[in-house]
């Protein structure tokens, strides 16, 4: 038996509210399964299981807030068809003949129920006006995040129509229309101000930049794309991110957590991807595993990741788990992007907007499409010297699309 904790959501997350319960106690559960939501300064993050067998009992109640730590729920582990130890086993071999039964003991009589009067015909009345078939105030099952969501999108939850007993959940509400624009994430704006003042007084930030010439690669992206529909395109933010996946082989001094004066540098990419939030805020959700995917894969990964925190969904362990972040404004950005790490990563990689700049190709001065990346890192971990040759890295591996 484990308790499932109250996940850590960023290193400015001190508490949540656990607003959905999407397992019930009694159901199995796998690892990595969704098994409810928690409302963050962030909005409302799904939580996963990190254990296989049987979630027993919810030791928090919809609607509470509780600290990081606090254990949500008991998850018994191991195998499922092992009885409990207080069960008492089959014997080997059936009774050869079943038990007698006791002889059944006289019903006690009821008492006597009185008749009903006879009736009386009353004559003619005011006639009755018609019930309404459905009270939404009386019969709607709703769990406390999807109401709050169907508030904040201007959506009805009661003209849906669900298997009876089932509650509406914020799944539901997100495939209905919305009808009014969600109000101003006042709460978001707080939690970034209060993660990017702690980075900018805790961590010791240096500032790089490189121009990259981009003219090879968006020839080779325009290649693969030729054939391809306009919904399986490759766009040319997805081959820079693993250009920055592959750079941190050589340099994983950038790729990992700083905690408690520690540096533990991670194997795997995790790469935060910082997403702007319609209506405003911004979350950087991770691309798991970004070194060891193909360009086709990463994109799609991206697009998915895109969509699902545009519509409110992404999952805790995308928030926790990222290793470095790569931010960009894309077309409508800017030429040089500096961003703020965010703890306990240590690094952070900025794309200026592609443009047409004049450079130097075979000895002659020829328009050529560039960008400007960035780099602030953290110097408790690297220097400028390392964090140049990552740049450089980044580039040669642009410049070879072939090894992307």
């Amino acid at each position: 038996m484990s308790a499932f904790l109250m996940p850590s959501l960023g290193a400015d997350m001190e508490a949540g509210t656990l607003v959905e319960q999407l397992i019930a106690a009694g159901d199995p559960v796998k690892r990595g399964d969704v098994i409810g939501a928690v409302e963050t300064q962030k909005g409302v993050i799904e939580i996963e299981a990190f254990e296989t067998g049987v979630l027993t009992e919810w030791l928090v109640t919809l609607g509470t807030e509780v600290p990081v730590g606090t254990p949500l729920a008991m998850i018994r582990t191991g195998a499922q068809d092992e009885p409990e130890p207080d069960e008492p086993l089959e014997p080997d071999e059936p009774e050869t003949e079943p038990p007698e039964l006791p002889e059944p003991e006289e019903p006690i009589p009821d008492e006597p129920i009185p008749e009903d009067p006879p009736y009386e015909d009353p004559g003619p009345s005011e006639p009755i006006p018609e019930m309404p078939t459905y009270d939404p105030q009386m019969r709607l099952r709703i769990t406390p995040a999807a109401r709050r969501l169907a508030a904040q999108r201007g959506v009805d939850p009661a003209t849906l129509r669900l298997p009876e007993g089932r509650a509406i959940t914020r799944a539901d509400i997100l495939g209905m229309a919305p009808t009014t624009k969600p109000p101003p994430p006042s709460d978001m704006r707080a939690a970034i101000a209060a993660a990017m003042s702690r980075s900018k007084r805790e961590i010791p930030h240096y500032y790089l930049a490189h121009m990259v010439d981009l003219t090879v690669v968006d020839g080779f992206v325009t290649a693969l794309n030729k054939d391809r529909p306009p919904e399986n395109r490759i766009l040319l933010g997805a081959a820079m991110a693993k250009a920055v996946a592959l750079a941190l082989k050589k340099y994983p001094e950038f790729n990992g957590h700083n905690e408690d004066g520690l540096f533990t540098p991670s194997k795997p990419v995790h790469l935060g991807l910082a997403i702007n939030i319609r209506g405003g805020g911004l979350v950087a959700p991770a691309l798991f595993d970004a070194q060891n995917k193909t360009l086709e894969a990463l994109m799609q990964d991206m697009s998915d990741l895109v969509t699902r925190v545009r519509a409110g969904r992404f999952r805790a362990r995308e928030l926790s788990d990222a290793t470095i972040t790569l931010t960009s404004l894309g077309d409508r950005g800017v030429d040089e992007l500096y961003g703020v790490i965010y703890p306990p990563q240590v690094a952070i990689v900025g794309v200026g907007t592609p443009r047409l700049y004049p450079m130097i190709e075979a000895g002659q001065v020829a328009p050529r499409l560039a960008a400007r990346i960035t780099l602030a890192a953290d110097h408790r971990v690297s220097d400028g010297h390392r964090g140049a040759l990552f740049l450089k890295a980044i580039d040669k591996h642009l410049q070879e699309p072939d090894t992307l």
